[in-house]
C-alpha cells in the first residue's frame, strides 16, 4: 500500500519587488485591483527576472520561487538543499504560512511546527517556561498536553538552570536549544527545520539529528530539513530536492542528490575560481586555478596526488603560509596540509607562478572530495576560498587483496599496511 501523502506542493511561485517594502507603488496596486475587478490575471505575474543573486537583471521584480512541485509522504525526511539565495528559506516560510505564495497551492494533512530562525515564536520578555506554553498554544496544544511534556522538553534543551529566566538573556545557542525542544516534543505531524541548528554546538546538533530521526522512524512524522551540512543531510534524510534559482533541479535519492549538488557547485566554482567573490583576504596573493597530477591523469587510491596552485602575486612574499583542507560533503574536514606545520618555509616572487604539493600516497576511500585553500603572511590572510574545487578518488586494490576500498561504512581515511601480532 502506498504511503499517505501528507504534504503536496503544486506549482508554487513567489514574486518580490526589489528595493521596496510591500507590493509596490500605488499605481501598481491600482493596476492590480483593476485587473482583479475585471476577473483578469495579475499583470505583474508575467514579468520578473529569475532568482539569480549574482547577476543584474532588467526587471524590478524577481521570482524567489518559480513553479515548484513536489510531494512528501508521511514519515519521510525530506532534505532541501541549494546555494544561498536559491529559495530554500522562502519555500519554508510559505510552507509554514509565514507568507503566502504568489501562485500555486499547498495541501497539508496535519499540524505543522516550524523552526526557521533563532527565537521564532518566542517573546523575549517571557521566561523559557512561559515560552514553552506560548509555543505549544500556537501549535494548537492544550495546556494539559503541554504540561505533560514540559519536563521532557526542559531536560532535552539542557536549559534547566535558566528555564525561569526571560529568554532575552539567553544566548542564541540556548534559544535554539529550547525552540527545537519545544517544536520536536509537542508532536507536530510535520516538523520544518531551517539551517538554524547550525547555531547550536556539535553535541546539540548530534542530539537534534537523533531526535529528528526518532520522531520520523518511531513516530511516523514528517520532517523537512534545510542544511548546507551534507553530512547531516546524508545521515538524516530519506529523499532530497535541490533548489536552483528558485526552481527544483533535482528530486530523488539522497546519495545521488548530494553527488549532483556537489558536482555542479564544484564545477562552477572551479571554472570561475579566479572570479570568485566569496573569498577572504587582501588578495595580494591570489589563487586563480587548482589542477591535479599531470593533465587528465586519474586520482587513484594509494597513488601519489600532486595539487597545483596557480597564483598571481602582486608583491614578493617571504615565508608564505599555505594550508589546504580536503573535505567530504563540504563540511566534513578530512585532512589538512600546512607547510609551516611540516617545517617547510619558502618565498614567492612577484607575478604568476605555480606551487605544487605532492601527497606521496593518498589513503582515502573512493569518493568525491572538495578543497578549501588558505594562504597568509605574518598572520595576515592573503587569500581564503572555501570549496575552491573538487576531485574524485578512483578505487584501487591498494593492498593486493583483490578488493578495492570503496565504502565509507567504517571511515574515510585508511592507513598503510599495519603490523598485526597475536600474542
Amino acid at each position: 500500500m502506498e504511503s499517505e501523502v501528507i504534504l503536496k506542493v503544486e506549482n508554487v511561485s513567489k514574486q518580490y519587488r526589489l528595493g521596496v517594502r510591500g507590493t509596490g507603488t500605488i499605481s501598481h496596486d491600482l493596476n492590480r485591483w483593476w485587473h482583479q475587478l475585471r476577473g483578469k490575471e495579475d499583470p505583474y505575474l508575467k514579468v520578473g527576472d529569475i532568482n539569480k543573486r549574482d547577476s543584474k537583471g532588467n526587471s524590478e521584480y524577481v521570482w524567489a520561487l518559480k513553479g515548484v512541485n513536489f510531494e512528501v509522504k508521511k514519515g519521510e525526511v525530506l532534505g532541501i538543499i541549494g546555494k544561498n539565495g536559491a529559495g530554500k528559506s522562502t519555500l519554508l516560510k510559505i510552507l509554514s504560512k509565514v507568507t503566502g505564495p504568489t501562485e500555486g497551492s499547498i495541501k497539508s494533512n496535519g499540524r505543522i511546527a516550524s523552526l526557521l530562525e533563532v527565537g521564532t515564536g518566542f517573546h523575549p520578555e517571557m521566561t523559557g517556561r512561559e515560552n514553552i506554553y506560548l509555543n505549544g498554544a500556537i501549535l494548537g496544544m492544550t495546556k494539559k498536553e503541554i504540561a505533560s511534556k514540559i519536563d521532557e522538553i526542559i531536560e532535552f534543551s539542557g536549559c534547566q538552570r535558566f528555564i525561569d529566566t526571560p529568554t532575552k538573556r539567553y544566548s542564541s545557542g540556548m534559544t535554539v536549544r529550547l525552540a527545537f525542544a519545544v517544536a520536536a516534543h509537542l508532536e507536530p505531524d510535520i516538523l520544518i527545520v531551517d539551517e538554524v541548528l547550525a547555531v547550536g554546538d556539535a553535541e546539540f546538533q548530534k542530539k537534534a539529528i537523533g531526535k529528528m530521526k526518532s520522531i520520523s522512524e518511531e513516530g511516523g512524522r514528517t520532517v523537512l530539513f534545510v542544511s548546507h551540512n551534507m553530512v547531516a543531510v546524508e545521515q538524516l534524510c530519506s529523499k532530497v530536492i535541490i533548489l536552483e534559482n528558485g526552481k527544483v533541479s533535482f528530486e530523488g535519492g539522497v546519495t545521488e542528490g548530494i553527488s549532483n549538488y556537489l558536482t555542479y557547485n564544484s564545477e562552477v566554482n572551479s571554472v570561475l575560481l579566479s572570479k570568485r567573490k566569496d573569498r577572504k583576504g587582501n588578495q595580494n596573493f591570489k589563487i586563480n586555478k587548482i589542477s591535479f597530477n599531470e593533465g587528465n591523469d586519474s586520482i587513484v587510491q594509494g597513488k601519489p596526488l600532486k595539487i597545483k596552485l596557480h597564483y598571481f602575486n602582486k608583491l614578493s612574499v617571504d615565508n608564505i603560509k599555505i594550508s589546504i583542507t580536503i573535505c567530504k560533503n563540504f563540511e566534513e574536514k578530512i585532512m589538512n596540509i600546512n607547510n609551516h606545520s611540516q617545517g617547510i618555509f619558502f618565498s614567492v616572487e612577484k607575478g604568476e607562478g605555480v606551487i605544487s604539493i605532492t601527497i606521496p600516497k593518498l589513503y582515502l576511500i573512493s569518493s568525491e572530495y572538495t578543497i578549501d585553500v588558505w594562504t597568509s603572511f605574518n598572520d595576515v590572510v592573503l587569500d581564503y576560498v572555501v570549496n575552491a574545487t573538487s576531485f574524485e578518488v578512483k578505487p584501487s586494490d591498494v593492498f593486493n587483496t583483490g578488493k578495492a576500498l570503496n565504502t565509507s561504512q567504517h571511515g574515510i581515511v585508511f592507513p598503510d599496511v599495519c603490523e598485526w601480532m597475536n600474542n
